[in-house]
């Protein structure tokens, strides 16, 4: 079985459609996900800064675009996207510190995902709020102030900063980013087709 690596960030409205899109693709070609949370603030700080030169140029027509399209994708994919909202872009730290300290439990982590992604693009919470995160969780079952207060501690910071930084080093430059079999690299929901065609053979 291929071994099928999600690098995301919750922020992010493209990631939010390819998680959807990205579950069909695993089931049809019996594969499971390896859902890793990283921090994609920090790898435009490294290696794609151009990003915060569209977001200073919303009225530039390629951005405006790539706005319309982004509606279109959540349309086709089924995904409610009640984007953009006040909160963005969100300052994600504290919620992907959560996430990795779930990642060593991808059930749960999985579960927090989806809450959380229907927290931030369809009701409009700010995932940077303790008590809403704690909300979240608590939702999932979970000990929501537990798990925010753990998020705060040294080696869940660190984790998160490794994450990122393995990241940037095989290539990222964006959320979601996909690798198949460890150095097959995809990024974004255009290129999920190319993922699957990856699986399948």
């Amino acid at each position: 079985m291929a071994r099928v690596e999600f690098f995301f960030d919750l922020s992010s409205p493209w990631t939010r459609i390819a998680f959807a899109n990205i579950q069909a693709i695993l089931l049809e070609t019996g594969s499971e996900a390896i859902w890793r949370p990283f921090l994609v603030g920090g790898v435009f700080n490294a290696v794609n800064s151009s990003v915060y030169q569209q977001r200073d140029t919303p009225n530039d027509p390629k951005v405006r675009r790539l706005g319309i399209w982004l509606h279109e994708w959540a349309s086709l994919a089924g995904v409610r996207l009640n984007f953009p909202s006040a909160h963005h872009p969100l300052r994600a730290v504290l919620p992907m510190r959560v996430c990795c300290l779930l990642e060593e439990d991808q059930n749960h982590l999985l579960a927090f995902m989806n809450a959380a992604f229907d927290a931030y693009f369809v009701e409009q919470h700010n995932l940077d709020e303790p008590e809403i995160l704690i909300a979240i969780a608590n939702k999932c079952g979970f000990d929501g102030a537990g798990l925010v207060a753990q998020a705060l501690e040294p080696v869940i910071k660190d984790r998160l900063r490794s994450n990122t930084d393995e990241a940037i080093q095989r290539g990222a430059f964006g959320s979601p980013t996909i690798f198949v079999d460890n150095d097959r690299m995809y990024f974004g929901n255009d290129q999920l087709p190319l993922v699957a065609q990856a699986l399948r053979a």
